[in-house]
């Protein structure tokens, strides 16, 4: 039986502005609970929402990046239902006016992911579970501007819902305006999912799995409800249009809920916040400051720098680090010994300390002294991995420490070219077996070349100086 998967997805963003979507408290995160709340964000009588410029910007940059038409003109809506973590007793939404319209994200195999809208929102409060089976609210997360990244159907795979949410946090991360990190609840993904059998068009009841907070249970949950709607339609049964959440326990998705009816939320027109008006020149300016965005940023260091692929990608996908490349280039002017210490030596110091590069101690400036040490052969490699360990935390100098520990090659030609005769005089033996096709020999003598110069020689120059003796002999 041939089958068609069919996915959609539903995605919140919360947007990281220093205060909520409409009032001043702090959008923070690990606050001590309900300290970040005020009489609006609480729902107070009397109380009127302010709406959050930065939050609008912020959305709209989203909304550039994935290819959007932002609305000028739009409305906010009251969404009406009761719940703990909703203390006003609606939400404060985008019904039928979303900020932004169409778009799509783009996968590696170039198919596009057609985006349905885009639209603002407030967060709601956080519910914790105790061990006493209480349910305690935290009002801190009442009121944090949101934004939902709704797609079309378009998905075919579970492995392509995972690269596109994937490619959508890599996004907004760049963008400055989400850290989407979902441990922590900064965005949340809903999957919609049914199959089709091509054989006679029938197609399975969608099914929801609601609120995936990693990207390995977004893959699992589709994977198992794939499985699952592909046995339901192998037995004659299409289900019914329900509700499940992820266990991550047993592996499975486990059904909550029904969805015979459609949720009567009573939508109506948020009467505190007038229409939003936006001008031409206002959507445009966000646009012309956008950054430069990672698919753009990784084929421009192929073609201009000419780095690998695979390096290119790596660079391009982290902000801090692709502007820790440029700068440090800048001074160094060799891109690809610059990605190599990066990707490498550095990025095992930063996982290590566990910080991201725009919180390391090491400057710049130190950085790209010491490759171009490096690169000059003042130092060797083994010196310069040496150095890095130490500077990263300390940010000396390097060629400074070099000198003072006596640690800068020796490049003097004529003391080399004493060395190299004293080793081929004590060496005859080499240099026959040299004459006689065994390369191993010219390694020996280099060793031996080292090891009378500590190790401190510069590699190159004893090479050049053992060739052109050795040829004459």
């Amino acid at each position: 039986m041939k089958t068609r998967t069919i996915i959609g997805l539903e995605i919140h963003v919360e947007l990281s502005t220093k205060t909520k979507m409409f009032c001043s408290c702090k959008n923070e995160f690990g606050a001590i609970p309900n300290t970040n709340t005020c009489p609006t964000c609480l729902g107070h009588p009397g109380t009127l929402p302010r709406i959050n410029k930065e939050a609008v910007r912020y959305a709209i940059m989203a909304g550039l990046a994935f290819n959007c038409d932002i609305k000028t003109e739009m409305k906010m809506d009251r969404k009406k239902y009761f719940y703990p973590d909703l203390v006003k007793g609606y939400q404060i939404t985008q019904q039928d006016e979303p900020y932004a319209v169409g778009g799509y994200i783009k996968l590696k195999n170039g198919d596009k992911i057609r985006l349905n809208h885009i639209h603002m929102e407030e967060d709601t409060a956080k519910s914790n579970h105790d061990e006493n089976n209480r349910t305690l609210m935290d009002y801190n997360r009442a009121g944090l501007p949101l934004i939902e990244i709704v797609s079309e159907p378009d998905l075919k795979s579970a492995k392509e819902a995972r690269e596109f949410v994937e490619k959508l946090a890599q996004t907004l991360r760049f963008l400055d305006v989400s850290d989407c990190v979902m441990a922590e609840g900064s965005m949340r993904c809903d999957v919609n999912i049914n199959l089709e059998n091509l054989e006679n068009g029938k197609r399975t009841a969608i099914s929801e799995i609601k609120n995936l907070n990693s990207m390995k249970a977004i893959e699992d949950a589709l994977n198992f409800e794939t499985n699952r709607h592909k046995k339901m339609l192998e037995d004659g049964n299409l289900g019914i249009k329900e509700t499940r959440r992820w266990d991550d326990l047993s592996q499975s998705t486990i059904s909550m809920r029904t969805k015979e009816t459609t949720n009567d939320y009573r939508f109506s027109i948020e009467g505190d916040i007038p229409r939003i008006k936006l001008e031409k020149s206002f959507i445009e300016d966000i646009k012309n400051n956008l950054p430069e965005l990672p698919e753009k940023k990784e084929q421009r260091y192929i073609e201009e720098y000419i780095l690998s692929s695979y390096d290119a990608n790596l660079l391009s996908n982290d902000r801090k680090l692709s502007e820790l490349f440029e700068s440090t280039n800048e001074i160094v002017d060799n891109p690809k010994e610059v990605s190599n210490w990066i990707l490498t030596e550095l990025s095992r110091r930063l996982n290590e300390f566990e910080i991201e590069s725009d919180q390391m101690n090491l400057s710049v400036k130190n950085f790209a002294k010491l490759i171009n040490l490096v690169i000059s052969n003042k130092i060797n490699n083994n010196v310069g991995k040496k150095l890095l360990r130490e500077i990263f935390e300390s940010n000396d100098d390097p060629e400074k420490l070099a000198k003072e520990r006596n640690l800068l090659q020796i490049s003097d030609e004529n003391f080399l070219e004493d060395i190299v005769n004293e080793v081929l005089r004590e060496n005859p033996q080499s240099i026959e077996d040299i004459k006689n096709g065994k390369d191993r020999a010219f390694g020996f003598l280099v060793g031996q070349a080292m090891k009378k110069t500590k190790g401190k020689a510069n590699p190159q120059q004893v090479n050049a100086l053992l060739k052109d003796k050795i040829a004459k002999f």
